[in-house]
């Protein structure tokens, strides 16, 4: 009888339930931190355009590599300036947040009909609106932005631009965020407002689908031997007779891929405004060329490429990392196509 190929585990049984199918494509924020800096947007989003490599100095010094020249691969996300339509502001109570109050803009962009049924605000006036708001402010009221993104501005084959909402971050000064969202009402936010090269931020993007698929696929079982009945791409024993049902820990076939995840402490390398310096030759595979803003972030991230890709301000910040831009030695825009 010839070796039979044992599978790793791809995924953890237990690592995350339920395994199903992310409920939207753009992912969501569940939680933000608020820190001691100033009034500032905690997040950003833009969408990931693939992959390259990059050579740069090592500068933290609890590094082994402190001071040496590494090479690392990198995620390129294009990042076209965030328009703010809006401000949303939650109060808290027993039971939860719940919005108080919402003020937009005069203008909509055009390419928002595309997306949502834009109201009629020919006889709106947001300063009624922020007078309303500001009498129902407390010291914690939370505060968030509600962007639009511009697809349209990228390579992307489409047009219709994604809605996002973004916490400001508080230092228990609600006017003073209040004026600060209320400043920049209807303009254009871009990355290099909000984050910071060298800093670390986390990422949350829905996974590549890959659609129903068996055990061995999505759990990484043993396949069985040739002698075995029926069944060889299964689990052969599916519990015992009592309890009189299937647990939940023994894996089954069903959905992989699609999901929501959200990794941690991914550094920023550089944060870029001249495509010439990052475009490879023929542009990136399955994406095109970048056509403005972007940002290379260190290793890789989950999601498909096209895909969008929310960047928040890490909320487990680290005591040792220090942040520092980088000095960045080489970037690679050799072609994906080995031509």
């Amino acid at each position: 009888m010839g070796h039979r190929k044992k599978h790793a585990p791809r995924h953890g049984s237990l690592a995350f339930l339920p395994r199903k199918r992310a409920t939207q494509i753009k992912g969501r924020v569940r939680h933000w931190l608020d820190s001691s800096d100033e009034i500032n947007f905690l997040g950003f989003a833009g969408f990931k355009a693939g992959m390259t490599h990059i050579t740069y100095i090592e500068d933290q010094r609890n590094s082994p590599y402190y001071g040496k020249e590494l090479m690392k691969p990198v995620t390129v996300i294009e990042v076209p300036p965030l328009i703010l339509i809006g401000i949303r502001v939650y109060n808290e109570d027993e039971y939860g947040k719940y919005i108080v109050g919402e003020l937009y803009t005069h203008e909509f962009n055009n390419y928002l009909s595309r997306k949502i049924n834009l109201p009629n605000l020919v006889n709106y006036d947001p300063k009624v609106s922020k007078k309303e708001i500001l009498k129902v402010l407390n010291d914690k009221s939370e505060i968030r932005g509600i962007f639009q993104t511009q697809p349209y501005h990228t390579s992307l084959p489409r047009k219709k631009p994604d809605i996002i909402e973004v916490k400001i971050n508080s230092i228990n000064q609600s006017k003073d965020e209040f004026d600060f969202a209320y400043k920049s009402l209807g303009k254009e936010i871009r990355a290099r407002d909000v984050l910071a090269e060298g800093g670390l931020v986390d990422v949350v993007s829905i996974t590549k689908g890959k659609g129903f698929q068996g055990p061995v696929k999505r759990f990484g079982i043993k396949i069985l031997t040739r002698k075995n009945n029926k069944i060889k791409r299964a689990v052969a024993c599916i519990g015992p007779w009592h309890p009189a049902r299937v647990l939940y820990t023994v894996p089954r076939a069903g959905q992989l891929g699609f999901h929501q995840r959200t990794e941690y402490h991914k550094r920023i390398m550089v944060i870029g405004e001249n495509e010439e310096e990052i475009n490879p030759k023929g542009g990136f595979i399955r994406y095109g060329k970048i056509r403005g803003d972007y940002i290379l972030i260190l290793g890789s991230i989950p999601g498909s490429k096209k895909r969008l890709i929310r960047l928040r301000k890490t909320i487990r910040p680290l005591r040792s990392f220090v942040v520092n831009t980088p000095e960045i030695t080489f970037i690679s825009r050799e072609s994906q196509q080995r031509r």
